[in-house]
């Protein structure tokens, strides 16, 4: 894939935060964080997950295969997760207060920055989400319909926006990405109108981050970083 560096290494799920921040997971639930270090990328990280978020601020959120909620404390203590009361199936952590996931019925859910009552329902029904450190949220569907989150504009929770996705990143509100079942990858233009532009190559699952980074796995664990930016 020209446009794609391939980095060794095999993840099932990834998340980039931002450029230095990057995190994912293995088929195996074993969770591993990038060392910013393409010839030795990879150090593992205590404990089990199946789904994990990293936001440009540190923030690291994830869920493992029981749908239990735990956030990273590595940096604050000897312990390096948190559970967080809840259950959910996805997670996307855009900052430290912008933290949304969904269930494995697609109930949405957005953290109340209050561990003690942790999370508020959000009406809809999606099976991916993502949520930006600027406070943008884009999800799909099991129909693979996609709507971006407009519940903090007027009435309507969410807009509907042209286009088939499996799955979808927010970096910003301008750095979308999402890839299609078949494997396709598609940007997100910043035009409602005609949203998507195909990019080359073959995903399963795909992270942009609010500084421009992007990073996917494809279905057999290959990772790649984006470096069609780049000469």
């Amino acid at each position: 894939m020209a446009h794609w560096k391939n980095i060794s290494g095999g993840l099932s799920r990834i998340s980039a935060g931002s450029r230095s921040n990057v995190w994912g997971v293995n088929a195996g639930n074993a969770i591993y964080r990038f060392t910013n270090d393409d010839a030795t990328p990879w150090v593992n990280i205590p404990g089990g997950l199946t789904d994990i978020s990293a936001a440009a601020d540190g923030t690291v959120w994830g869920v493992n295969a029981n749908n239990q909620i735990y956030r990273y404390t590595g940096d604050q203590g000897s312990s390096h997760w948190k559970g967080i009361s809840g259950g959910l199936s996805r997670i996307s952590a855009g900052s430290r207060s912008n933290v949304w996931g969904v269930n494995s019925a697609g109930a949405i859910y957005r953290f109340t920055n209050d561990d003690a009552n942790p999370w508020v329902n959000i009406p809809g029904g999606l099976t991916d989400i993502s949520a930006a450190a600027d406070g943008t949220v884009w999800g799909v569907n099991a129909n693979n319909q996609i709507y971006r989150y407009t519940g903090d504009q007027g009435s309507s929770h969410w807009k509907g926006i042209s286009g088939g996705l499996s799955r979808i990143s927010v970096g910003s509100r301008s750095n979308v990405w999402g890839v299609n079942s078949a494997g396709a990858i598609y940007r997100f233009t910043n035009d409602d109108a005609n949203p998507w532009v195909n990019i080359p190559g073959v995903l399963k699952e795909i992270t942009a981050a609010a500084d421009g980074n992007v990073w996917g796995v494809n279905a057999d664990g290959a990772i790649f970083r984006y470096t069609g930016d780049q000469p």
